[in-house]
């Protein structure tokens, strides 16, 4: 007889218990999802070599990949896609930008390419043709274009010098589109910023090369 009972004052109370969790569930509506990280809609692709390829470094030291992450603090609605390959040319970068533009549909496009042709003494008219095709292609495909610029040592000759700093700065102009006149203008002359090759920036280098790109790109997300 106790025995019963207590089964039977058991069963009502666990019945009590369940009925205030489903009144609840009803009153609550489901339990929430946790919050998912917002989606990236826009996207900036940049075309570059082995300075915006993280060489010698891990690909999330480099500065593309630390705007990347800036870009998920402060305009979470963007993404980066680096698209930057060592070694590369402006002749690389002008034939595989429409691969590249058909695979990502960016709404921004940096262009940080040159370095390697300089260090060849490659052609000033062909480099500046090269950006010229890359510049018209993003601008065909809808996209902005930030055009990031390189130099040359000085013993490459004065006149060569010159003439490859003024193809990004007639190039900016004629397409009315921002430049950044040089990438490595914050660490140019600290020897210490850069890698035993004396060419590519060290790990510690990068923020202050993507602090020198936001200046201008940060305006171009809004």
């Amino acid at each position: 007889m106790n025995r019963t009972y207590g089964a039977r004052r058991a069963w009502n109370q666990w019945r009590m218990v369940m009925l205030a969790l489903l009144a609840a569930f009803v009153v609550a509506g489901p339990l929430a999802a946790a919050p998912k990280e917002k989606t990236a809609t826009h996207t900036v692709l940049v075309m570059g070599d082995s300075l915006s390829a993280a060489y010698g470094l891990a690909a999330s030291q480099g500065w593309v990949a630390l705007t990347g992450v800036r870009m998920q603090q402060s305009n979470p609605g963007w993404r980066v896609v680096n698209a930057s390959i060592s070694g590369e040319t402006t002749a690389g970068g002008a034939a595989r930008i429409a691969k590249e533009l058909k695979r990502v549909h960016p709404q921004i496009v940096v262009i940080v390419l040159g370095a390697n042709d300089g260090l060849r003494g490659l052609p000033l008219e062909q480099t500046k043709k090269n950006l010229d095709s890359m510049i018209q292609r993003a601008k065909a495909a809808n996209a902005k274009v930030l055009l990031v610029g390189m130099r040359v040592p000085p013993n490459y000759g004065r006149e060569y010098a010159e003439g490859f700093a003024a193809n990004y700065t007639a190039l900016a102009k004629q397409y009315d589109i921002p430049l950044v006149p040089f990438l490595l203008a914050p660490i140019a002359l600290d020897r210490a910023s850069f890698q035993d090759d004396n060419l590519h920036p060290v790990a510690a280098a990068q923020p202050k090369l993507r602090d020198h790109v936001w200046k201008s790109l940060g305006p171009m997300l809004k």
